[in-house]
């Protein structure tokens, strides 16, 4: 019998369905309903409510983007395989295939194996669900509880490369509990926000859904800087009737000029959400009065022609901010967003945001990948999903050259969710890499034999290091040999030869095709080296192998040479252990210091800042900061005169001393065929890396110059980084640690 508590929140889910359901497809999903509603009759969540709740809010998200009818069934039934004693059996027998395969994809989702290395099949299913993961996590810890993390998104990710209906449903489930998130701990708050802010919000935006990216986004930032978000939201709830008056008057204004000039076009506000707002005040270094002016209108046109009919009339009535223009209809974004994006300098002399689209490009931007299912009717629609699902294939091609939980998920935020960069070869053609990729990254793009040969590049006609990070605009060639492989150094992350992992995976691959022998010889031989420079003189392997889960030290020196293993992960590993104790500890630690970022800006971490050197603040008196023009913060004693009579308050930031940082001071040898400037270079590249030269002494014997120098590091993994690219300068024959003695 359904119960009065339940029938409200199905009547109004059924009000949402799209209208061009059939009665069938209506009667499917009040089918799917009745038998989630018996499953999980005596389920409750954290907030005490019954959890069908939950299955019916996932639903009424789904047909919010008008999905098909056995989306918003599998999203009804999407816990029931995972919590309930139903089973996929059941669901097949009276749903069909379709909708059992939407349901199995995402309980795999939340079905955690335990894999061990060279197994990939799972042994027992621990639950990953938001409401109840890593809480039962048994005691091995922090580590057990990323790893099963890290192994949920991966799976997450594989989904979407094989049905993106899949990843829908987690992304409204996703959503939803980020609703709720208050009833869960302080600590389990913090750790889904950052996920989300990380992983789900740039899967939305990947694949276009404005609509849940925002709210994500806010969501996630509420709980992970609950003060700022405060600050922010309370200052925009102040501003609000006035705002709002603003946005009629400007809406009216628009619709005059519009209509004057023939042009057809709906006017609307365009809502400013707390999270867009905080990373314009971090980009641009402005407190929350500084960017709160920046009043934003959109514009719905007919088609194309009227867009920028509507943009010539707006800039030719108010003069455009430099810099501010975007053509994203000429050129669209890689998720196939279209806009025209400009800021001009309104009437009143304040800034004006305007984006310009028509209908089609507006359900685009709102439903994304969903709004095929808008329009599935139409052949052009059909056409622009599937480049949509041949992009997001592209992108993770790599994914079975990966097994690793914790390193996929860390390439998919680098290669998929980072900023992306837009490169041409010398014929034209148009490449789309992440940010901060290589020339090494952009011949693997293009070709994985032409990466495999990569000798060296010119950008803009130049050459260039292979390290060199390339920017939006640039034109890259490829320089090769006739035969030949990639260099193992390419797999060393402190050289930054390799940003990308869809190129480190195909380096790797190489490897994995040279005979185990030469592996094993090339891994052993690469470690040695590495414990040698780092004055580690003994080194149990077969203790270091089974701490990294390999069976016996051969297999983790062939794991090494071919890649699958990278030193930085064994010199983090030996952290603190008895082999290592000497290294860090053997001098006397460096006076705590200040780190480059001590200075933080509350909420505004990045801001570009100087001491003032009117009162020359120090570490423990009140600070204060004050906005200059141009060049960031000045950061002042709260005494100092020249605040203390400031009229222009509003430019006044709250600042803090940042943490306090432990070094080490160690003492390093370097030996090089003298040249000019040799330590010059030196010193820059240990600036940096924010390490401190505490000393230096240079001794020559004929051409060869024998530097001593005394650094502070961190830990023991910056000593290495530092090493490897202290080699990596021009003349530099070997850099290692000074053994005692």
């Amino acid at each position: 019998m359904k119960s009065a508590q339940h029938a409200v929140p199905l009547e109004k889910l059924m009000e949402q369905l799209p209208e061009s359901y059939a009665p069938s497809e209506k009667e499917l999903i009040q089918r799917a309903y009745r038998i989630a509603e018996e499953a999980h009759r005596d389920q409750k969540r954290h907030s005490g409510e019954p959890y069908l709740n939950h299955c019916l809010a996932v639903a009424s998200i789904l047909a919010d983007l008008k999905v098909p009818s056995e989306v918003i069934a599998a999203a009804l039934l999407h816990d029931t395989v995972e919590d309930t004693p139903l089973t996929l059996g059941d669901i097949r027998r009276d749903f069909g295939d379709t909708i059992a395969a939407l349901v199995d994809g995402v309980t795999k989702l939340t079905k955690l194996p335990r894999v061990s290395r060279g197994d990939q099949h799972a042994e027992k299913p621990e639950s990953a669900d938001d409401e109840s993961d890593a809480d039962a996590i048994p005691s091995n810890g922090r580590a057990r509880k990323q790893d099963l993390a890290s192994e949920t998104l991966r799976k997450t990710f594989l989904a979407m490369g094989d049905d993106v209906r899949v990843v829908l449903i987690k992304l409204a489930d996703r959503l939803h509990n980020m609703r709720t998130l208050g009833f869960m701990p302080e600590a389990k708050q913090k750790r889904i926000a950052k996920e989300t802010l990380e992983i789900f919000a740039p899967l939305t935006s990947r694949l276009g859904i404005w609509q849940i990216k925002w709210e994500l986004e806010d969501l996630g930032f509420r709980y992970l800087n609950p003060d700022k978000y405060k600050e922010i939201a309370e200052e925009l709830q102040e501003k609000r009737p006035e705002r709002e008056k603003q946005i009629v008057d400007i809406k009216e204004a628009l619709t005059r000029l519009l209509e004057a000039n023939n042009i057809k076009a709906e006017v609307s506000g365009r809502p400013k959400h707390i999270y867009s707002i905080f990373k314009k005040m971090a980009k641009k270094g402005k407190s929350f009065d500084l960017v709160r002016d920046v009043r934003a209108m959109r514009l719905l046109v007919q088609d194309i022609p009227s867009c920028y009919a509507a943009l010539g009339v707006i800039h030719t009535t108010w003069r455009p901010i430099p810099g501010e223009f975007d053509d994203y209809i000429a050129a669209p974004k890689e998720n196939f967003y279209q806009s025209l994006h400009t800021a001009v300098i309104y009437e009143d002399g304040r800034p004006l945001e305007i984006q310009i689209r028509t209908q089609e490009m507006h359900e685009n931007a709102e439903y994304g990948i969903a709004a095929h299912w808008k329009y599935k009717e139409g052949a052009k629609r059909d056409k622009s999903y599937e480049q949509r699902i041949n992009w997001l294939r592209n992108m993770m091609e790599w994914k079975t050259d990966v097994h690793d939980a914790t390193e996929f998920v860390e390439s998919m935020k680098s290669d998929v969710f980072q900023d992306r960069v837009y490169v041409f070869t010398p014929r034209g053609d148009i490449y789309d890499l992440a940010a901060g990729s290589t020339p090494i990254d952009f011949a693997y793009h293009v070709h994985t034999d032409i990466g495999h040969r990569c000798r060296g590049a010119r950008v803009n006609g130049k050459l260039v290091p292979l390290q060199q990070e390339l920017k939006t605009g640039d034109q890259v060639e490829i320089l090769t040999a006739k035969r030949g492989g990639p260099s193992r150094d390419w797999l060393n992350p402190n050289l930054g030869l390799v940003k990308t992992q869809r190129a480190r995976s195909k380096v790797k691959a190489w490897f994995k095709k040279q005979e185990d022998e030469q592996n094993l010889a090339q891994g052993r031989a690469g470690l040695e080296r590495e414990l040698s420079r780092l004055g580690i003189s003994e080194l149990n392997f077969e203790k270091m192998a089974r701490e990294l889960a390999y069976k016996t030290p051969d297999e983790m020196f062939i794991a090494l040479g071919n890649g699958d293993l990278s030193l930085s992960k064994i010199i983090k590993q030996l952290e603190g252990t008895e082999e290592t104790a000497d290294i860090l500890q053997a001098t006397a630690a460096s006076e705590t210091k200040t780190s480059p970022d001590a200075i933080q800006v509350v909420g505004l971490k990045g801001l570009l800042w100087q001491m003032a050197k009117c009162c020359s603040p120090m570490p423990g008196d009140q600070i204060i900061g004050y906005i200059t023009r141009g060049r960031g913060a000045t950061i002042h004693r709260q005494d100092c005169p020249n605040i203390l009579h400031r009229e222009d308050t509003e430019r006044l930031i709250q600042v803090d001393w940042g943490t306090v940082q432990q070094t080490f001071a160690v003492p390093v040898t370097v030996k090089a065929y003298d040249r000019d400037g040799l330590l010059g270079d030196i010193s820059t590249l240990l600036q940096s890396e924010s390490v401190n030269i505490k000393d230096v002494s240079v001794s020559y014997n004929r051409s060869v110059a024998d530097l001593r120098l005394v650094v502070d590091v961190r830990d023991l993994e910056q000593l290495s980084r530092v090493l490897t690219r202290i080699e990596s300068v021009p003349n530099v024959l070997e850099a290692q640690r000074t053994k005692p003695g």
